[in-house]
């Protein structure tokens, strides 16, 4: 479907609006606990849930249903996301002061590389015929990938921040929330910003595994686009809610995975059989709560029998 140029500018000012009130609300403040980032992350699902209903009213219910599978899936992965951003911050010591400035830009910056990443997408699934044959083996390869990866991240001495380390001189201690300081008259980089470029490279490298996965759903560049928007603009708060709480989602990754191999055998076989929308949306719903049940189950302790009875 060929959304109308008002359909597109009244989306990307929705979207823009939103990040600028997010700033302006929030500006530099800690989330303040597990119940304002609970709250703040619900909010986030209300308003991409209002955005595909408005898509249902104005655009037609099948294409809020292709909204919907798509927001379900990459919001999904993006669990994996905030886990790996988790580990960036610990690895880089970010303080908890400084973690939501760093989250914001990261967002942002999200939004960009992403809304570049879908168009290179979208050209190259309208002019090339087989396009949907490599996107399936490169999601496929991730669901495999995902399944056996192992839980750090070497970020530190890897190789972008080698070469930022090498363009610009890294301090040890700079004022609070600073990006770059001045040191000995020179412009310097502060942790805080190789840490946003670590979470900036690391969500563009999640990036070419789920955007092919979402495209798998549905060709529409402006489902891709705004499904992919909407469950970015939620990462920041969903990453004060769960990054606490990594070792209780033993189960996660393994479900996932699971989905990206279904999402990437439907693009290898889209010749053969059309899945239904309805069918995509409910395989996501039902592979991702199996694997949160899953998963919290594993994270229960063990029911202690009394000895008098274990002896019976």
């Amino acid at each position: 479907m060929n959304v109308a140029p008002w359909g597109w500018l009244g989306a990307i000012g929705l979207i823009g609006g939103l990040v600028a009130g997010d700033i302006a609300l929030h500006g530099r403040k800690e989330l303040g606990g597990l119940r304002p980032a609970l709250l703040e992350s619900a909010g986030w699902v209300l308003l991409s849930t209002g955005f595909g209903g408005l898509l249902g009213v104005t655009m037609g219910w099948a294409l809020a249903g292709q909204y919907f599978s798509g927001y379900l899936l990459e919001k999904s992965l993006s669990i994996d996301n905030v886990f790996a951003f988790a580990l960036l911050l610990r690895s880089f010591a970010v303080p908890a002061s400084d973690q939501r400035r760093v989250l914001y830009w990261g967002v942002v910056g999200a939004l960009v590389l992403r809304a570049g990443f879908i168009g290179a997408g979208a050209a190259f699934v309208d002019n090339v015929n087989w396009a949907f044959y490599p996107f399936g083996v490169v999601v496929v390869a991730a669901g495999v990938r995902m399944a056996r990866k192992g839980a750090e991240l070497d970020v530190e001495n890897g190789r972008l921040i080698g070469a930022v380390k090498r363009l610009v001189p890294v301090v040890a201690v700079a004022p609070p929330g600073r990006f770059l300081t001045r040191q000995s008259g020179r412009r310097a980089a502060t942790r805080l910003l190789l840490a946003l470029v670590a979470i900036e490279v690391t969500d563009l490298v999640f990036a070419a595994d789920s955007i092919p996965a979402v495209f798998g759903v549905t060709t529409d560049v402006f489902v891709v686009f705004t499904s992919n928007a909407f469950a970015v603009l939620g990462l920041r708060s969903l990453y004060f809610v769960l990054a606490g709480a990594m070792d209780r989602f033993a189960q996660l990754s393994r479900g996932l995975a699971v989905l990206l191999v279904l999402v990437g055998a439907k693009m290898l076989l889209k010749p053969v059989v059309e899945v239904p929308t309805w069918l995509t949306l409910a395989v996501i719903v039902v592979v991702v709560a199996a694997s949160i049940w899953t998963s919290a189950r594993a994270g229960r302790p063990a029911t202690r029998v009394p000895a008098h009875e274990a002896s019976r």
